[in-house]
């Protein structure tokens, strides 16, 4: 009878085991996965924001080279909301 017990004890502590060990894969995963995540992330918003610093830079650059009367003309014609293609 011991040795049916020792044996028993021995699976469930295989058993126990291997769970702990998928446990453990499983949080290691996920703390990978978000990390890979957060650098993406990452990664996206510095891109984004070397495009909008390009932009500034290009729009201070063009206005920079334009008269103060260019610069008005061109803030009536972009800014000004008018009648659109439909011309309602």
């Amino acid at each position: 009878m011991f040795a049916w017990l020792k044996r028993l004890n021995a699976g469930a502590m295989a058993v126990c085991g291997a769970i702990v060990l998928l446990v453990v894969a499983y949080v290691r995963g996920r703390g990978a996965g978000r990390s890979a995540e957060r650098e993406d992330r990452d990664d996206q918003i510095n891109r984004q924001a070397h495009r909008a610093r390009q932009e500034v830079k290009h729009v201070q650059d063009e206005t920079a080279r334009l008269d103060d009367a260019a610069i008005a003309d061109e803030l009536k014609r972009d800014w000004v909301r008018g009648a659109g293609p439909g011309g309602r």
